[in-house]
């Protein structure tokens, strides 16, 4: 792989994609990479609850994704650029990624359950689908070990 200058770490604050966030800090320290952490509203979620609700729940998203921030900024060595968008998670992340020219992003593949889920197999799958950079996928596996798959 050649240089890494600028690492998108998408997250959703659970325990698996944790792990990725540590994967890419590693990597963010040994190329002195910039590292944008990112958090996706997912538009979908929130359209789909009731209307009565729909800003509730898109606020408490928004404030949920400025904590997943925060621990990645407070695992980080480095400045890490928080951002928060809305949209279709995938899309967005690979949107994101082309936006401002990334290297890598870095994804779990097993997320939050329930209604904050976010990078659990279909999203991280479609990530590495249609993102138009080399993405690190980082699975959770029974027990401590964590699990690095191959860059797509």
């Amino acid at each position: 792989m050649s240089d890494i200058d600028t690492i998108v770490v998408a997250t959703d604050g659970s325990d698996s994609v944790g792990r990725a966030v540590d994967a890419a800090l590693d990597l963010a320290t040994r190329f002195d990479a910039a590292v944008h952490a990112l958090y996706v509203v997912d538009s979908g979620e929130v359209d789909s609850s009731p209307e009565a609700v729909r800003d509730q729940m898109r606020h408490a998203l928004q404030e949920h994704g400025g904590e997943a921030i925060v621990e990645v900024q407070r695992r980080a060595d480095r400045d890490v650029t928080a951002v928060v968008r809305e949209g279709r998670p995938a899309n967005e992340i690979a949107d994101y990624a082309r936006e401002i020219d990334a290297d890598l992003v870095a994804a779990g593949t097993r997320g939050r359950h329930g209604e904050n889920r976010f990078l659990i197999g279909s999203v991280a799958e479609r990530v590495v689908r249609i993102c138009p950079v080399p993405v690190l996928t980082v699975r959770q596996l029974e027990g401590d070990d964590a699990g690095v798959d191959a860059p797509a």
